[in-house]
């Protein structure tokens, strides 16, 4: 990350709802010695990815609000004054918005209406980023893919995801709300949760192979994912943060490379040589809302940000390993 590029950061007021998970928190330790001043939000919701170990190392730089993005009442308080808002709270399972459709909708569509209605009504000078994915193209067509490609959403999460989208864009354009939205490929990294299986898939097949325990890929393994290091979305969001000129931008982000999900087991494996790969069939209800091949055409905002992802799936896989090898007992 190019410091020169975030020097505006220093010194302006940053909310980060969801701030306490792998995304928010990777931001606020690296906004902190920006000299910006950060303020989390994060309801701690049991299964969640919410940890305070991942502020443990700015704890005391930081104001940190344990509360929920649902709550109106509290988000017409905490947006007040803030430069930026990073809009990360969320229900991030696409298989529980199946099973659980109102909470996902309570949380990933009421949830950032009432951010946005906040802002309305005390900061609409308040520029918002929000972490949308790659769920609402659904059935991809054509890889790689732009911000252009049709949405076939095929779950609830994704319509959602896209519905909170449409939210960000109808108050920019009828409030002058600035926005900035991020479809993310798959992040893994250091600081997600690893109580369950429900949010990335990599970071599990870490917290297995760590455990001794089998790798399970489903048929032949030839799916294709975009795997993207938190640290290179945290800066790409930081970035878009700093730049006055995004006002109204939607950007796709990963790393334009695709790795099918045999090869990612195996570099899993290639760290923790003890790990065991079995194939499997694919589960009934996860082959409902298979995507297809998906691949991130990232040149629009290498383009407009000037970024680049810096960290190689390889790199990020044994960065990760590496943190939770240290840290195992603050997440299991």
């Amino acid at each position: 990350m190019e410091s020169s590029k975030l020097r505006d950061l220093k010194g302006k007021e940053i909310l980060i709802t969801g701030g306490a998970g792998m995304i928010g928190s990777t931001i606020a330790n690296l906004a902190v010695p920006l000299g910006a001043k950060v303020t989390i939000l994060d309801a701690m919701l049991p299964l969640y990815g919410g940890n305070r170990f991942n502020l443990e190392e700015i704890k005391d730089d930081i104001v940190f609000i344990e509360g929920d993005i649902r709550d109106f009442e509290l988000m017409q308080k905490v947006v007040v004054g803030k430069k930026v808002i990073f809009d990360l709270a969320a229900q991030v399972s696409y298989m529980d918005s199946i099973t659980q459709p109102f909470l996902d909708l309570e949380i990933n569509c009421r949830g950032h209406l009432n951010v946005l209605e906040a802002c309305r009504l005390h900061n609409r000078e308040a520029k918002i980023i929000f972490s949308s994915s790659r769920f609402v193209y659904g059935s991809i067509e054509y890889n790689p893919v732009d911000e252009a490609h049709p949405f076939n959403c095929l779950s609830i999460y994704g319509i959602h995801k896209l519905t909170a989208e449409k939210y960000f864009t109808f108050y920019h354009h009828y409030y002058g709300i600035p926005i900035v939205i991020f479809r993310i490929a798959n992040p893994f990294g250091p600081r997600q949760q690893m109580k369950h299986s429900r949010y990335g898939i990599l970071n599990w097949f870490v917290k297995l192979a760590l455990e001794g325990k089998e790798l399970s890929i489903y048929g032949e393994g030839k799916q294709v994912r975009d795997y993207i290091y938190v640290t290179d979305v945290a800066d790409a969001m930081l970035m878009a943060a700093a730049d006055e000129s995004l006002r109204h931008d939607v950007f796709n982000l990963g790393t334009g490379i695709g790795t099918n999900f045999k090869e990612m087991v195996k570099k899993v494996g290639f760290f923790l040589p003890n790990a065991k790969v079995v194939n499997m069939e694919w589960p009934k209800d996860s082959a409902f809302v298979e995507t297809g091949d998906y691949v991130t055409d990232i040149s629009n905002v290498s383009r407009r940000l000037g970024w680049k992802p810096q960290v190689s799936l390889d790199k990020g896989i044994e960065s990760t390993i590496s943190y939770y090898q240290k840290y195992k007992d603050k997440y299991w």
